[in-house]
């Protein structure tokens, strides 16, 4: 007795008459590993441009132009005060203080620990990050207490006809 169930439905022993083998392409050791470095090339290639941009930019980081940037007049600004502005973008903050009749500092005013603002406070002298009581010394922007470990980035400023103006950002080397 026979089962029908059991009965191949056509000559061949397996079910792959569908597939014609002559126009099949055979992928052995030596295909793989040429369509693999194939594959590295094209994508080595195709990411070339960016790589040399990239490079181009972290060589030339010290050589970096800003455009000068008038900050305040020195009229305006009494020993001892502070004032915001943006520099080196419209949305960088940062913060000038005017610490002797010709000393000025500036700084970009983002903590180095988790980027909250840095206040001035005149009466105790101190720049401080109320997120997390971080300090930094006014005169060199280093970290003095709390969490940060990075000083803040100096601003390089230029007194000329009256006027602060921003002229460079110091780039620190991580």
């Amino acid at each position: 007795m026979t089962d029908k169930n059991n009965k191949i439905p056509f000559e061949e022993d397996n079910y792959t008459h569908n597939i014609n083998r002559n126009n099949e392409r055979k992928l052995d050791r030596r295909g793989f590993m040429k369509t693999l470095v194939g594959a590295a090339g094209v994508f080595a290639v195709s990411s070339l441009p960016w790589g040399v941009l990239a490079a181009k930019e972290l060589n030339g980081l010290g050589d970096k132009k800003y455009p000068k940037q008038k900050i305040v007049d020195v009229k305006a600004l009494p020993i001892g005060d502070a004032v915001d502005f943006a520099f080196p973008g419209e949305h960088d903050s940062a913060i000038l203080i005017r610490l002797s009749e010709k000393k000025y500092v500036a700084y970009q005013n983002a903590c180095t620990h988790l980027r909250c603002p840095v206040f001035w406070k005149k009466d105790e002298g101190e720049m401080l990050c109320p997120c997390h009581h971080g300090k930094f010394d006014v005169e060199t922007g280093a970290p003095i207490a709390g969490p940060p470990r990075r000083p803040l980035p100096e601003i390089y400023v230029k007194v000329e006809n009256g006027a602060v103006y921003a002229v460079g950002v110091k780039r620190y080397e991580a």
